[in-house]
Parts: C-alpha cells; sequence; structure tokens
C-alpha cells in the first residue's frame, strides 16, 4: 500500500487495529454460540464479549509476542487472554487459525466491496450527467485510431457507463462469492466444534457457511474476486486512454482540467498534460497483476496449507486500495473534464466530408450500381480528398459515372450530419432507461 494512492476508509479496513477487532468478534461469536449449546458457561462468554469489547488491543504487544511465539493468532489470544482473564480458556474451543483468518479476509473484502460500489456508484452518476450533457454534441468516431463516421460525445459517455454498470454487477455476484464463513476446526470436519456456530457467526457477520470449507475457504472464491477487480480496473484504464488520446494536441477535443497555479512540466511552462489518467492507466496495470497471484492460490495442498497466506496479506489491502483510489479519481476526471464542441466540430470537417462516404456508397447500390463498383467509384473520388487534392462532394457531383446515378441535390442529402445522430435517443434509452 503507497500512501500516494490510498484513501482513508479502505486504508482503515486493512489496518492492524481492524484485523484484530474482527479477530475477537469472529472468537466472541464462536464463543457465544458454544455457550447457547452448553459447551462454556454462559457467564464465561459474557465476560468475554464484555472485556473485548472495551478493550483496546495492543498492536506493539501483540508482534512482541508473535516474535516469540511464531504465530499471529497464538499472540493474538495470548493478548486477549492478558484482557480478558481465565475465562480467555474458553475462546478458541474447537477453533483453527484459518477459521479466524478466513472468515476475517471474507469480511474485509465484504467491507471492501461495498466502498467499491459506492465508488462505482459514484463514477456511474458522474458518467451520466456529463453524457446527458453531451448527448448531441457531433464527434468523429474513429476506428484504428483513424476517423471513421460521426457519433457524439455523449454515446462515447454512455459506452463508458454501460461498461461500468457490467463491473458494479460482476463486483456484486464477487461480493456474494466471497461473503463466506469458516467455524470448521482442523481439516474442516466439525470434530471439536458444532455446525451450529458456524451458523451462528456467518449470521453475526451477515455471511453464509462455506458447504465444505477443508479448514480453509476454497481460493477459487478469493481468484473470482480478484479477477472481478482486474476487469474493473481494465474499465478504468479504457476510459483514461480515451481521454489520453482525445487531449492530444493534434485532437484536442477534451482535457483533464488543468486547475490554477498546476504545472505541466519542470522544463516546459506550455506544458498541460494528462498526468491523472495516465495515473491510472498504470494503477490499472497494478490492478490487474494482483489478479495471477490470486488464480495461482486455488491450487493448495490436500486440506490446506499457507503459501496462500503470504500473497493475501499483500493483495487485498493492495488491490482494493488502489481500484478504491483509481475508481475516485476517473470520477473526479470525468466529472470536470473540458469538452470541446467546436473543436470537435473542426475534426469532422477535417477530411472533406470523407466521413459521408458509406452513405454515397450504398446510395449507388441502391440505384442499381453493384456493391464493388458502387466502392471503387466512391474510393476513387475519396483517395484525392485524403491526400488533400479538394473536396469530396464537388469531386463526386464533377463525376460523370456518379452523377449519372445521384443527383447534386442527392448527394448533398447524403452528407447531412444529422442523419447519424437519429438513433441516439435509442442507445441513451438502452443505457440509462430513458433518453
Amino acid at each position: 500500500m503507497v500512501p500516494r494512492y490510498s484513501r482513508p476508509e479502505m486504508t482503515a479496513l486493512w489496518s492492524p487495529e481492524t484485523k484484530f477487532r474482527i479477530w475477537f468478534e469472529i472468537e466472541a461469536h464462536a464463543t457465544s454460540a458454544l455457550a447457547q449449546l452448553g459447551v462454556v458457561p454462559k457467564e464465561a462468554a459474557a465476560e468475554i464479549w464484555e472485556k473485548g469489547a472495551a478493550a483496546t488491543f495492543d498492536v506493539a504487544r501483540i508482534d512482541a509476542i508473535e516474535r516469540e511465539t511464531k504465530h499471529d493468532v497464538i499472540a493474538f489470544l495470548t493478548h486477549l487472554a492478558e484482557i480478558v482473564g481465565p475465562q480467555a480458556r474458553f475462546v478458541h474451543q474447537g477453533m483453527t487459525s484459518s477459521d479466524v483468518l478466513d472468515t476475517t479476509f471474507s469480511v474485509q473484502l465484504v467491507r471492501a466491496s461495498d466502498i467499491l460500489l459506492a465508488d462505482l456508484d459514484a463514477l456511474l452518476a458522474a458518467l451520466e450527467r456529463r453524457a446527458r450533457e453531451h448527448k448531441l454534441t457531433p464527434t468523429i468516431g474513429r476506428s484504428h485510431g483513424i476517423h471513421a463516421e460521426p457519433t457524439t460525445f455523449g454515446v462515447k459517455l454512455a459506452q463508458a457507463h454501460a461498461e461500468f454498470a457490467r463491473c458494479r454487477a460482476r463486483l456484486v455476484a464477487a461480493r456474494a462469492e466471497i461473503a463466506t464463513c469458516a467455524i470448521s476446526g482442523a481439516v474442516g470436519t466439525f470434530a471439536n466444534i458444532d455446525p451450529r456456530v458456524e451458523d451462528y457467526v456467518a449470521e453475526k457477520l451477515g455471511l453464509s457457511p462455506e458447504p465444505v470449507s477443508t479448514q480453509v475457504i476454497p481460493r477459487d472464491r478469493h481468484a473470482m474476486f480478484f479477477a472481478t477487480l482486474a476487469v474493473i480496473a481494465s474499465s478504468v484504464e479504457r476510459l483514461a486512454t480515451e481521454i489520453r488520446h482525445l487531449q492530444r494536441t493534434e485532437v484536442l477535443e477534451a482535457e483533464e482540467y488543468f486547475s490554477a497555479g498546476q504545472k505541466g512540466s519542470s522544463a516546459m511552462p506550455h506544458k498541460r498534460n494528462p498526468v491523472l489518467t495516465e495515473n491510472l492507466t498504470g494503477l490499472a496495470r497494478m490492478v490487474r497483476a494482483y489478479c495471477l497471484p490470486a488464480m495461482e492460490n486455488v491450487a493448495l495442498w490436500h486440506e490446506r496449507d499457507i503459501s496462500h497466506s503470504s500473497v493475501e496479506r499483500m493483495i487485498g489491502p493492495d488491490a482494493t486500495i488502489t481500484l478504491d483510489f483509481a475508481l475516485a479519481r476517473l470520477t473526479g476526471v470525468v466529472d470536470k473534464l473540458l469538452i470541446y464542441p467546436e473543436r470537435m466540430q473542426a475534426n469532422l470537417d477535417r477530411l472533406g466530408g470523407l466521413i459521408h462516404s458509406q452513405r454515397v456508397l450504398l446510395a449507388l447500390t441502391q440505384k442499381g450500381v453493384s456493391r464493388e463498383d458502387a466502392y471503387a467509384l466512391v474510393q476513387r473520388n475519396a483517395m484525392p480528398v485524403w491526400r488533400g487534392e479538394g473536396d469530396f462532394l464537388t469531386l463526386l457531383k464533377a463525376d460523370p459515372e456518379v452523377s449519372a446515378k445521384l443527383s447534386g441535390a442527392e448527394l448533398e442529402a447524403l452528407f447531412d450530419l444529422g442523419y447519424h445522430l437519429k438513433h441516439v435517443d435509442t442507445i441513451f434509452a438502452r443505457v440509462f432507461g430513458t433518453s
């Protein structure tokens, strides 16, 4: 976790203080369930809750104990016993370390999901607002980076909204899949702890019991979760890359907000660089990088090993903190994005009408010309314009084979920009529910 790319709420979720508080709650809930089953005294469970809930767990003390025991959960339980006293002997009855660690990780990932879902909601709101603002702002669509046919800037943003809406749905599903609890003891057989304890703890924490934990929650769940984060990061990069291209000097149809006093270059005072979206591209690479080790964690030995543990101590905080920061940054970029309709129009006009070539092609086929011949007629008039040698409409009117099929008025009608925007309402209705 790098402070530069972190936000407080998500960072706090992964702090030692938060982790130990969740550990205590799992142990205390399990003890309460055991008390209801008559396995431990009810007064013991009540005292554990009372003293533990009021305690501030000493991270330095736990770390000191772990340096001796070489076991993090035992270190915590030892410190908890120092706080609770003799009744602490009833804590962790029939449980194993993975019960605490895996269930805690589930709780943290669920809470992280809720933060990320709120981030996505904010981004979706910003995208919809800007999309509606520029619903009918004409701009050139590009394929292979080359001018293709007209679209609108609102449609560009509507596409991003639809993509992030899918990301949100995937995250909701990933959250549900990761929200499982394991309190099943050594090798997951419940030999020393009643399955009803797991049911109780799961309900208290808002989780579902893991059907077969084998001492650990199966890591295919975690692989799916981090894969979902990676896909979201890729969508972040897609929109960031689009904005970076649109900010290029030769294009300059949109631009990151440049605040008063901001500097673009240490050497060149004139520079206004797309630093935020370049940063987002880099952060997306990092989130995707955490996906592969999560997948490699799936193949654990037998009922459990801990080869996954060191991996998850890193990727859990880093992936969620980084994506949280990236989504918030992207929302700010979209919200303050500078958009230049005049430049969009100038770029639309840059190729002398070539963007209407398909309409001319189709019109010629409707007049009885074969598609192959129509393509050749249009292309032979388009290539001089591409080289800067004339205007497309003028050349078409002057071509006897074209004018034999299409009158001047018919050709002019084919160059109507509004023709390309006639289904924008349909697209918006599909994305937003209303046009």
